[in-house]
C-alpha cells in the first residue's frame, strides 16, 4: 500500500485544551483553539480561535482571531479580529478590522486599515483616485 502525502486539510483544527500549557513558538497552516494556556509566539494562517478558559501570553500572528479568553501581548491579524464579551485583552492591535462586543475589556493601542499590513497590500491606494478632469478647489487663506 503506497504511503499518501501529506496534505493540509483546510477544515483542520488543532486544539491545545484546557489544563495544557504550552510554552515556545506554536505554528500552524490551518486553525487553532486554544483552552489552555499558551506564553510564547503564535503564528496562524487560518483562524485562531481562544476560548473562553484560553489564555496566551505572547505574540500573535494570525489571518483571523476570535478572543473570548484573555491575551496579553502583541497581535498583528490580516483580516478580522473579534473581542467577545468575555474577552481580556492587554496589547496593541494591528488589524483589517475589528469588533468589540459589550463587556470586553482592551487595553491598547490599536491600528486598523490596510497600512498596517503587510508588503502585499501596501501597493493599493488608501485614498480615492481624482480623475484629472475634475477641478481641485484650493482653501483660501
Amino acid at each position: 500500500m503506497a504511503k499518501q502525502p501529506n496534505t493540509a486539510v483546510s477544515n483542520q483544527i488543532n486544539m491545545i485544551g484546557e489544563g495544557t500549557v504550552f510554552e515556545g513558538t506554536l505554528t500552524s497552516e490551518s486553525d487553532i483553539r486554544i483552552s489552555g494556556r499558551v506564553e510564547g509566539k503564535l503564528e496562524v494562517k487560518g483562524k485562531l480561535i481562544i476560548a473562553q478558559e484560553g489564555q496566551v501570553e505572547g505574540e500573535i500572528t494570525a489571518a483571523s482571531l476570535d478572543v473570548a479568553g484573555r491575551v496579553q501581548g502583541e497581535i498583528r491579524v490580516e483580516e478580522r479580529v473579534v473581542l467577545k464579551s468575555s474577552a481580556v485583552v492587554d496589547g496593541n492591535v494591528q488589524t483589517g478590522r475589528i469588533v468589540i462586543e459589550e463587556g470586553a475589556v482592551y487595553n491598547g493601542k490599536c491600528q486598523m486599515g490596510s497600512r498596517t499590513m503587510t508588503s502585499d497590500t501596501k501597493d493599493r491606494k488608501t485614498e480615492p483616485s481624482v480623475p484629472s478632469d475634475v477641478p481641485i478647489r484650493r482653501a483660501s487663506a
